[in-house]
This record gives C-alpha cells, structure tokens and sequence, in this order.
C-alpha cells in the first residue's frame, strides 16, 4: 500500500498516498467491499474514482478502521461518527489527509506547475515576498497559494479574498518548516502557525486549529 509520507505531532497525523493502484486493487485493501462499490457508482470519471478510493484508503491506514466521510453544506469534510477533525486535499496522482482529536485542523496539497505565474497577481499581496528555493521563486507562489487554501478551509466562511483577507508573513523556504499567518476577514484577526513541506512533486501546507475564537459568525 504506497502510503508516501506520514508524521505525528502535537495532536494531529498527516499521511500522503501517492495513487498507483487500480480501483479493484484498492478496492481489496478496504473493508466492506460492497459498501465501497456501490459509493463508486456516483463518479463516472476513473480519475475521481481513483481519488476518491484513495482518500478512503489513506484514512483507513491512519485510523486502523473504516469511518464514513461526511460533507456539510459549505463542502467541508467531517468524520461521520465525530471521532476526529478530518481535512482532505488532493493533487496529481496524490492525496492528503490530516486527522486530529483535539482541534479543527486544515491541508492543502498542490502539484508543482509554473501556470501558478499566471494567477499569481490575484493572491500573493505586495507585503508577501517570493523567494527562491532552489533557485526557483516558483516554489514560494506554490505555498503561498497553498497556505492560503489551508487558510481559507480553516475559516470556513465564504466570500474570502485571499489578497486581501489572507496575509503569510515572509519566510525563507525550505524542504520543511513553519511560517505565521494572518486572516483579515473575522473580528478575532487570527493568527496562524502553517506547516509546509516540498516535494519534487508538490508542496504541502497543514494547520491545527487551537487558537481561541473571540467572536462568532454573527459578529463578522
């Protein structure tokens, strides 16, 4: 079972599965076969079969047991028997998921593609500074686009501008590490700290979410 990478830390699990196998193939590594077969029926495009078999798998593996996935009305993922915080992203021939039993938690996964260049403009904030990882500024677009999807999943609002609700302070990338984060768009003005990794293939962006909320949705 080709999960890619996993870490544990201060109450959450991420895990990335990189999709090489078949639907049957996944499909004999779940349990209640029948259950996921007739789940299958919804999608029509092999592709999002694929991703969808995948997820599924990948949180088998980190849980140790089968839990159905549920949405809510915004499309925000929740376990169905509320026994963890869950977030889901995926990319190119991988997903991701982040589990936590302690807080809310958020993931983006992003594959590495230059025609970020071409939307950069609409995100990336002129206080925001593009540096080079490996002699490539086109890394640091990646995770500021990144981080602010994993932003936007922890506020879970609509109508978020990501230039101008959104704001990641300057940092130098790396292989991994953290950088802080602001949104602009409640009356709390949270602050975040962003987890990322680089890949070859892709950047990574995960946070939980265990900074007190001063205001509800009626104050914004």
């Amino acid at each position: 079972m080709p999960l890619f990478y996993k870490t544990s830390r201060d109450g959450y699990t991420v895990g990335v599965w990189k999709i090489e196998e078949t639907v049957d193939e996944l499909l004999q590594d779940l349990p209640n076969r029948e259950y996921f077969e007739n789940e299958l029926e919804r999608f029509k495009a092999p592709h999002r079969k694929l991703e969808w078999l995948s997820v599924r798998a990948l949180l088998f593996t980190l849980m140790g047991r089968q839990v159905p996935i549920a949405y809510k009305e915004s499309g925000k993922p929740y376990l169905d028997d509320n026994s963890a915080y869950v977030s889901i992203s995926h990319t190119k021939s991988y997903v991701a998921v982040i589990i936590s039993i302690e807080s809310p938690v958020a993931i983006d996964i992003e594959q590495y593609s230059p025609r970020v260049r071409k939307v950069c403009s609409k995100f990336v904030r002129e206080d925001e500074e593009l540096r080079l990882f490996q002699g490539d500024d086109t890394w640091s677009m990646l995770l500021l686009w990144s981080a602010k999807e994993t932003l936007f999943k922890s506020i879970d609002l609509s109508e978020i501008d990501f230039k101008e609700h959104l704001h990641i302070l300057p940092f130098t990338p790396q292989q991994e590490g953290v950088f802080e984060a602001f949104e602009y768009k409640t009356c709390s003005k949270r602050q975040f700290a962003v987890n990322y990794l680089i890949h070859p293939d892709f950047v990574m962006t995960w946070q939980m979410d265990d900074s007190p909320r001063e205001c509800n949705r009626n104050e914004i």
